[in-house]
């Protein structure tokens, strides 16, 4: 394209003096080159495992700081191995017309793809935030296809839940005159943590939907089906179980850490347990990961600190955490936690981080290793 060639070409040199082609590894934070040795544009992502194939979705950011905007849509790249990625092209482009949801210019993050085996659907849920409206909307948008790569059909956005309370909402939220105008939020920026006994967001968005801002998915192994999405103007984080055919949310959902103030939400299970890792709430900037564990997906769930050791652990390695991927299964079973290094200044130059996670205990503990190895 045009408006990236530069960028483009001098990821390509990079790529060459990495070596691409068949690579052993791939350096963290380094360049990642895809099957043309341009570098893997799929930010904010998260990966889909059919068969032997992993199929990596993300954002396709363009050159400069405009590319924090959708300006081409959600691209797909395949594997065999997690190192030698195959560009399938745009699975979801944007849409030339101004008064479509996904419009050009419109936010598009962190897609996420899960293929719903009851309807032979693969589904994708983002973020959206609707063209000329900031992060005001703070609504997720759905869309379907038959096939992993695409193109995948958009079908709506919309804010979660509408018209249902979450299983633990307290009594406090259910008030009919819990938001007196003296005490709505208007925008800015929130207290942390949020005085609860003052500012009922929940309360206030429960007829029109929750907010949903970064957000992910959790496919259980029932089939059950689960959107993890920060909410409440970022204060708190949402868990909703999705209908069977995953176009929708079925109105059971619970309210996690309330005043909290969680981003980035990257879930997974192990050992009959369910995990999470999330970043603070800084914008671009990195900060310190977190990690909870819950004995059920909509139970209690405790906060376990930071996952992170060593250098920069309290700065996740200037990355973000998009996604937990799972290889293998059982007591063989590893997991990998993939971040993001963002580049808002020159969006397409974003880098990842894929690092194996182990345990002390009930604890993820994620260590530095300068390369990824792929599936060994």
């Amino acid at each position: 394209m045009k408006k990236s060639m530069k960028t483009q070409f001098l990821l390509l040199v990079a790529a060459l003096a990495v070596g691409c082609g068949a690579p052993k590894e791939l350096p963290n934070g380094g360049i990642w080159p895809d099957d043309s040795g341009v570098h893997v544009n799929a930010h904010g992502g998260g990966i889909l495992k059919q068969g032997d194939t992993y199929y990596w979705y993300g954002q396709f950011m363009i050159e400069g700081e405009l590319g924090n905007t959708a300006q081409v849509g959600v691209s797909c790249y395949s594997s065999k191995d997690l190192l030698n990625w195959k560009n399938e092209g745009i699975a979801l482009a944007v849409s030339e017309d101004p008064g479509s949801d996904i419009a050009k210019g419109s936010i598009i993050e962190r897609p996420k793809v899960i293929y719903n085996a009851r309807t032979g659907k693969y589904v994708m849920w983002f973020h959206l935030e609707l063209l000329g409206n900031g992060y005001k909307s703070a609504r997720c948008g759905i869309a379907v296809s038959d096939t992993p790569t695409g193109p995948f059909t958009y079908l709506r956005s919309m804010r979660p839940n509408a018209g249902h309370y979450a299983l633990n909402a307290t009594p406090y939220h259910k008030r009919n005159d819990n938001y007196p105008p003296a005490q709505r939020f208007t925008g800015g920026v929130l207290p942390s943590p949020i005085d609860q006994g003052n500012m009922n967001i929940h309360g206030r968005d429960m007829a029109g939907g929750q907010m949903s801002r970064d957000m992910n998915l959790f496919v259980d192994t029932d089939g059950s089906a689960y959107l993890i999405h920060a909410s409440e103007e970022n204060s708190t984080l949402h868990i909703s179980r999705l209908t069977d055919d995953y176009l929708d949310t079925d109105s059971l959902y619970v309210r996690l850490f309330p005043g909290r103030f969680h981003e980035a939400p990257a879930m997974f299970k192990r050992g009959g347990k369910y995990y999470m890792i999330t970043s603070d709430c800084t914008g671009w900037a990195p900060n310190a990961a977190r990690s909870m564990c819950a004995d059920e997906i909509l139970g209690e769930w405790r906060e376990l600190g930071n996952p992170c050791v060593g250098e920069d652990a309290d700065l996740t390695f200037h990355g973000q955490s998009t996604y937990v991927l799972q290889v293998g299964e059982g007591d063989a079973a590893r997991y990998i936690f993939m971040a993001d290094r963002w580049t808002p200044e020159n969006a397409i130059d974003g880098r990842y981080l894929w690092l194996p996670i182990s345990f002390e205990g009930e604890r993820p503990v994620i260590r530095w290793q300068d390369t990824f190895c792929g599936l060994k």
